[in-house]
């Protein structure tokens, strides 16, 4: 499945370019303070494996008042580099690659 362009954002990481997206609306355990996700794809990849990455803290827009996080483009950047470190393949067919990051 790929990620759509509405709504996602284009970074070039070390001279490849790919496309991230956040979740326009909250899950409902991410409104109850589940942690904030976003996937990211290479571009051009077709059907590639996307990279999941998991944050360590609640999304900005949750519903209680646990500890958020907003994700920049530089987070983005370095969760692309851990995860091709940990064995993201961008290019091979397959499920989701999922990367944990820890807590900052």
């Amino acid at each position: 499945m790929a990620i759509a362009s509405k709504g996602s954002r284009r970074i070039v990481v070390d001279g490849q370019a790919y496309r991230w997206a956040v979740r326009p609306r909250p899950t409902y355990a991410q409104g109850l303070g589940a942690p904030l996700t976003f996937a990211v794809q290479q571009v051009g990849a077709g059907e590639g494996q996307i990279l999941r990455v998991v944050a360590a803290a609640a999304r900005p827009d949750h519903w209680l008042g646990e500890p958020v996080t907003a994700i920049a483009p530089a987070q983005v950047a370095a969760a692309i580099r851990l995860g091709l470190e940990a064995g993201w393949a961008p290019a091979a067919p397959g499920s989701a690659f999922e990367l944990r990051l820890p807590a900052q």
